[in-house]
Parts: structure tokens; C-alpha cells; sequence
């Protein structure tokens, strides 16, 4: 017991010491122990020693093991988190029994929140409502067994809204029974990648339904791609020019080659081309080619656009024909005739220039129909046409005119020939639709350099020819200095005219009109006087027929009929006059489409009453179209306008026609006025009286100058008496003097003071 208690005293002495002390320190041992305890606890020691080393070994050991174990870990959660921050993506546990979904990326791990576990996908409110359906079904596929991942691109919602991405996941436990329990997966924001690829897609889808052919081909020329616009325009399809060369067949090697030189060179070629289609029919096409370089320069492949430009160019060439030919004819036209011409003016070549037209061209449209007068046209340009060579062109300038150009000549004898030969072949009669004509032309006739340097010189000095060679009619005429100043002369009125329309030159003069019956005052007829600071008095016969010939006469009645209205609107509030106001209608106003509405405008604006207008037209008026003048007549007479027929007997009225004009009044010409004294003249005044009264017309003598004048015009009982003989054109203000002179006068006297 006693040597017992001593072993343990010296195992514990030995274990504190061995462990309080150093290995170098030695044993104390105490007093009064026996050697041999001594001894065996000395063994004891060491035994334990070497186990206490062990164990220190191991428990090191461990140590280095357990911080060797925290740095991998800590290493490797660096480089998941480097790897996540790197790539942009995303990891996803989800614990599916306990409804939990974690997300890890490269700032930790975190739970996402507001998962309800019995929502499903779990992520639901994060994707867009137009994915959901389809990523419920691909999750429950994996889920329930169907597929071996899970594999989804749709849009998630972060703070900067919607983004693609592509989520792919698996299980990882199951339970025992085979229920899924945990899964996992990782997803990667594709919002770049499926923008490129949406862009991509539109660039694919333009080039598949563009109308131009596409063509990519590689460095040997050999054909990679084309689209349905390339087998449109060549007729080829994909597979039979996929690793083929170039299918243009028209295109020559060395053009084809040219074309690659440029494109190396320069980067791009551009030009029109001819190609052959697969049924050998021929097209037109505009290319366009390019070339693609890789990152290191070298060309990798060539692009080429291919537009047809087979229906433009057709349309082109026809505009440019309809451009160059007369429609009716198919003679060159106006623009050839200027171009050409210019050509022979810049060689300064000898050149002759016939211009020409038909006589009375007009009366055969009015009378007969434009159609018909087409049809005459072009039976003409047919006649004429084999006179002409290489330098001799015949062209339709417009209407009935046309040109001859003569090139390389001055020769008076050949141009003269020429002439006749144009003369006789118009003289010759044409047989159209059962009628039979026989035609007259003027031909004017210039010479260059002598008749002028440049081609509207010339041929304005042709037309000057032309109108002065009318004057005979059926004939020609060279250009001379004389015909031009004539020509200049007209050319100055013309611009007279239109500066007097603008400056308000033009006046109405008042001519009265006396009744036959009492010898008073019944109208008065509105004639125009053209009055300028500079010229005075521009005599109505120069100037009424340039105006009639531009158009401007339009102008010029729309005048007159506006002041006569507001004058006689005047004198009838004044209850100075009575009767009617006649104001003359030209041809050129006569016909206008939109007559009836110039003139119920004119009314309107002046208030006058329609009761009070009387308008005149002359017989050559009505009967170039007889027709639509019946129509125009009632549609004046219905506004309540009186109708005078002026110069009647002086032209070629047909009175089957008379009678179906709704005319109130004849008036009888000066002419058959001045001729009172001879039988003929007498015998016409009466015959024109005659029909009137049967027709139940009231009848105005016009010119009336002297007293026998007026005597036999009473005599044959003509209603109305105009002329000197009772006084001269007057002015508004004179004529208002005139008219309450009459009024205050019971038994009217000649005015002989302004006879």
C-alpha cells in the first residue's frame, strides 16, 4: 500500500515534472523511496514520455491538417468568388422541402427573399410575365423525372429592369423515396449576347427579304451564300451556286478580275452590269461589291449587292424616247429639234431651217374634231417624213408646226426644192374617214450663220417668215431684216398689252344706243380703249388681234365686262338711263370651261341685275362648234343675259341654226350700213330685218353716220340706231353728261356736236 501510494506520488512528481520542465532538466527524487520503485517508476516515465509525444505528434499533426483544410477552403471560396465576378454569373440553391432559396455571386451568399414555397417556379415574381409558362414547364420536366437538367433562357427582373438570362440547373438529392430535395444551378446574364443575336437576326432576316441579291463569296470567288433575292433576279437557287463560281455568265473572266483588282485595292467597285439568267434571258443590274477583312487585314471574304435594274432601265430608255419623240407622230420633238440644232450651231456648220404649218388648221379641229385633226397630223408626218435623210430631219415642233433642219447646207436652189416638194406633198388631198382635204401650209425659211447664231434666234426668225408667208398663204418665205422689225413691233405690243393690264391702261368708252320708236336713249355698248402715258391711243385693230392670239384677250374682256357692270350698276341707282349695257365676248372667252362662272362672279361683285347685260358674239364664234355654243347661249340666256348676234350676214351663219339660237337681238354690220344706198345693200339690210322679225328679234344698226342712213334704217323699221350720227365713243363721265341730257330732253335732236 505503502510502496503503491509512492509509485503514484512519483508519477504524478514525473508527469508534472516532465511536463513543468524542460527535457534537459534532470529528476530530483525525493527521500526515503526504495530503488526499486525508483526503477520501475523511471520505466513508467518514459513509457508515458513516449505516448505524451505521440499524442503531441498527432494533435500537431492535426492542427496543420485543420489550417492546411481553412486555407484550401478559403482559397477556394476566393476563386469561386473571383470566378463569379469574372464571368457575371450566378449560383442558385434552392431547398425545396423547406422553400428556400439562396443566390450566390460575387459578394457572398444570401437568401432571396419573399420566396413563398408554395409558388412555383420559386423565383416567380423575379421573371417576366411572358416567360413564366415556359419556365414552369421546363422546371417541372426536370422535377418529375422527364429530362436530365434543367436548361432556360428568359428575362429576370434587377434594378435596372428586365435582362436575358440563361439558367441551367439540376437535382442533387433526392430523398428515399426519390422526391426531389435540394437542387442546384447557375445562371448567366445573356442581355448583351441575345441583343447581338436579336440584331443579327434582323440583319439575317433583311438580307433574306430584300429585294437585291446578296452574294457572299470566299477569297477564290467561290459562292458561301446568296439569298432568295439572288435566285429571284439570276433564276439560280442556293444549292446549285453554294462552292460554285460566280454565276453572271454574261460577265467576262478579265472584268470579273477587274473588278476584284478594284475591290482589293480600294475596298469597293461599283458599276452597272449585263447578266445572263438561267433560262438565258438577258437582265440589267447595278453591282455594288465589297470586301471583309479579318483582324489581321487579309481579306476573308467578298460581298456583292446585285440590283435589277432591268425595269428602271426599260422605263428609263421609254421616258427618254417620250422625252426626245412626239406622241402623235413619233416625230422628234421640240427638245430634239433645239438639241440638234445647237449641235449644227456649235460645228458651225451651214445649216437651213424650214418651219411650217397648215392654214386654217383650226377650222378643220372645230368643224370636224380634234380627232380627226390628229389623224391629220399624222397622215402629214407620214407624207412628208421620206423627203428626209441623214441630214435632213423632220420634226413636230407642236400643235400643226413643224421643222426641217437641212444640214450642210446653204444652197438656196436645194432648200427652195425642198420647199415645193413640202408644198405639194400638203396640197395633195388626204382621204380621212370619208372626208376628203385638201390642206395649204406657210413655210418660213432661215439660213444659218446669215438669219441668226443661235437656235431660238433662228427659228423665232422662222416663225416671223412662216406668219408673214400666211399672208398669201401656200407658199414660202426666206427670213428678211423688214419681217423682223414687224415681228419686234408685234413682240413690243404684246409687252404693251401686259404692262397696261398690270397699270390699269385699259378704259371703257360708252358707245349710245337710240331707240328707233321715240328717238331716246336705250343702251349703250362698252367698247375698250387702250389709253398709255407714253403712246396715247393704241388703235384697237393692232392691238385686240395680238391679244386674241396670246390669250390675253381673256384678261382684257373679265376687265371690261367688271367696269361696264359697275358703271351701269351706277346709273341705274342714279336713275339716269335705262336698257341694257352690251359688252362684246370674244372667241377665246366664248369657249372657256369656266365662262358662266366668270361672269355669275362679276355680277355678284357688282350687284348688278343680269337684266340689265347684254352680251355679243359674232357668228364665227358660234359656229366653229355650234353644238356646245347652243349650250353656252341657254346657260346665259337662263340667268336672264340678253344674247346679241353682232355682225350678222358677214360670216357663214347656217339658219337652220339661227333659229336654235336663243338670241334677242340682231345687230346689223356697218358694212351693209355704209352700203345703204345701193340696191345690194338695201336688199341685205331688208333680208336681215326679215328673218329677225319672223324670228321675233329685235334688230340694232351699227354704224349709222348720216341722215339717209337713218332714214331708210327707220324705213325698214330697224329697232335700234348706233353711231356717229348721234355720237362718238364715250367716257364714263362724258357719257353720264350724254344720258341726263336725255333725260331732261323729251324730243332727242341728232347729236351731230359729237358726230
Amino acid at each position: 500500500m505503502c510502496l503503491k501510494n509512492n509509485k503514484n506520488k512519483l508519477l504524478s512528481l514525473l508527469i508534472v515534472s516532465f511536463v513543468s520542465l524542460p527535457a534537459s532538466a534532470g529528476l530530483v527524487i525525493p527521500k526515503g523511496v526504495p530503488e526499486q520503485d525508483i526503477q520501475g517508476g523511471t520505466l513508467l516515465i518514459i513509457i508515458l514520455s513516449i505516448l505524451c509525444l505521440i499524442l503531441l505528434g498527432i494533435a500537431t499533426y492535426g492542427m496543420v491538417r485543420f489550417k492546411r483544410y481553412q486555407r484550401a477552403m478559403l482559397n477556394s471560396d476566393q476563386r469561386l468568388n473571383f470566378s463569379l465576378w469574372a464571368s457575371g454569373d450566378e449560383m442558385w440553391d434552392w431547398h425545396i422541402n423547406e422553400g428556400k432559396l439562396f443566390r450566390t455571386n460575387s459578394r457572398g451568399t444570401y437568401p432571396l427573399s419573399n420566396v413563398n414555397p408554395n409558388v412555383f417556379p420559386p423565383n416567380k415574381q423575379y421573371i417576366h410575365p411572358g416567360d413564366i409558362e415556359r419556365v414552369r414547364t421546363k422546371l417541372a420536366n426536370h422535377i418529375s423525372g422527364n429530362t436530365d437538367a434543367f436548361e432556360c433562357v428568359y428575362r429576370l427582373r434587377d434594378k435596372e429592369g428586365w435582362r436575358w438570362v440563361l439558367d441551367k440547373g439540376r437535382i442533387v438529392i433526392r430523398s428515399d423515396r426519390g422526391k426531389p430535395v435540394r437542387m442546384t444551378g447557375i445562371f448567366k446574364d445573356i442581355q448583351k449576347l441575345k441583343t447581338a443575336e436579336s440584331e443579327l437576326e434582323i440583319f439575317a432576316k433583311s438580307i433574306e427579304n430584300i429585294s437585291e441579291g446578296v452574294i457572299i463569296l470566299d477569297p477564290q470567288l467561290n459562292v458561301v451564300h446568296v439569298n432568295p433575292g439572288y435566285s429571284k433576279i439570276t433564276g439560280y437557287l442556293p444549292e446549285e451556286v453554294l462552292g460554285e463560281k460566280l454565276h453572271l455568265t454574261s460577265l467576262s473572266s478579265t472584268l470579273i478580275h477587274e473588278i476584284k483588282r478594284d475591290v482589293d485595292s480600294h475596298g469597293s467597285w461599283r458599276g452597272d452590269i449585263t447578266g445572263q439568267n438561267k433560262d438565258n434571258s438577258m437582265f440589267l443590274a447595278y453591282i455594288t461589291a465589297n470586301c471583309i477583312r479579318d483582324k489581321d487585314g487579309k481579306i476573308s471574304n467578298y460581298v456583292a449587292i446585285v440590283s435589277d435594274t432591268t425595269r428602271r432601265k426599260t422605263a428609263e430608255a421609254k421616258l427618254l424616247k417620250l422625252a426626245s419623240t412626239d406622241s402623235l407622230t413619233k416625230l422628234p420633238n421640240r427638245n430634239v429639234f433645239f438639241s440638234n440644232l445647237q449641235t449644227c450651231v456649235d460645228k458651225k456648220v451651214p445649216t437651213a431651217v424650214l418651219v411650217f404649218d397648215l392654214d386654217d388648221f383650226k377650222k378643220i379641229n372645230d368643224s370636224l374634231g380634234h380627232q380627226l385633226g390628229d389623224i391629220l397630223l399624222i397622215e402629214i408626218a407620214k407624207r412628208i417624213k421620206p423627203i428626209t435623210n441623214n441630214l435632213n430631219t423632220l420634226y413636230r415642233l407642236g400643235g400643226d408646226e413643224f421643222a426641217l433642219i437641212m444640214e450642210k447646207t446653204n444652197d438656196i436652189s436645194a432648200v427652195t426644192a425642198a420647199a415645193k416638194q413640202i408644198l405639194k406633198k400638203l396640197s395633195t388631198p388626204f382621204r380621212i374617214d370619208k372626208h376628203e382635204f385638201v390642206v395649204a401650209g406657210s413655210i418660213g425659211i432661215v439660213l444659218y450663220p446669215d438669219d441668226g447664231k443661235q437656235p431660238e434666234t433662228l427659228l423665232r426668225n422662222a416663225d416671223t417668215a412662216m406668219y408673214h408667208a400666211k399672208e398669201g398663204g401656200n407658199r414660202y418665205l426666206f427670213f428678211s431684216e423688214d419681217m423682223n422689225k414687224k415681228a419686234v413691233k408685234r413682240l413690243q405690243v404684246e409687252n404693251l398689252i401686259r404692262l397696261g393690264l398690270k397699270e390699269d391702261y385699259f378704259q371703257v368708252y360708252y358707245q349710245p344706243k337710240m331707240s328707233f320708236s321715240d328717238g331716246t336713249l336705250n343702251g349703250m355698248e362698252a367698247l375698250v380703249r387702250f389709253i398709255t402715258p407714253k403712246n396715247g391711243l393704241v388703235s384697237p385693230g393692232t392691238f385686240i388681234p395680238i391679244a386674241e392670239e396670246t390669250g390675253q384677250i381673256v384678261e382684257i374682256g373679265d376687265l371690261v365686262l367688271r367696269k361696264a357692270c359697275i358703271d351701269m350698276k351706277r346709273w341705274l341707282d342714279e336713275g339716269i338711263i335705262r336698257g341694257r349695257v352690251a359688252v362684246n365676248l370674244s372667241a377665246r372667252q366664248f369657249n372657256l370651261p369656266d365662262l358662266m362662272q366668270r361672269i355669275d362672279r362679276i355680277l355678284h361683285e357688282t350687284e348688278l341685275d343680269p337684266h340689265h347685260l347684254e352680251l355679243e358674239i359674232t357668228e364665227g364664234t358660234v359656229m366653229n362648234n355650234a353644238k356646245h355654243a347652243i349650250e353656252t347661249m341657254h346657260q346665259i340666256r337662263d340667268r336672264g343675259i340678253h344674247l346679241a348676234m353682232d355682225d350678222f350676214g358677214t360670216g357663214y351663219s347656217s339658219l337652220s341654226y339661227l333659229r336654235k339660237f336663243p338670241l334677242n337681238t340682231l345687230k346689223i354690220d356697218k358694212a351693209f350700213v355704209d352700203d345703204a344706198d345701193s340696191d345690194f345693200g338695201k336688199a341685205m339690210i331688208d333680208t336681215i330685218v326679215t328673218i329677225a322679225r319672223n324670228l321675233g328679234l329685235s334688230t340694232v344698226a351699227e354704224g349709222v353716220e348720216t341722215n339717209e342712213q337713218k332714214a331708210f334704217m327707220t324705213e325698214m323699221e330697224c329697232d335700234v340706231l348706233q353711231g356717229y350720227l348721234y355720237s362718238k365713243p364715250l367716257s364714263a363721265v362724258e357719257f353720264s353728261q350724254f344720258a341726263m341730257m336725255d333725260k331732261m330732253t323729251t324730243a332727242k335732236l341728232p347729236y351731230e356736236e359729237t358726230a
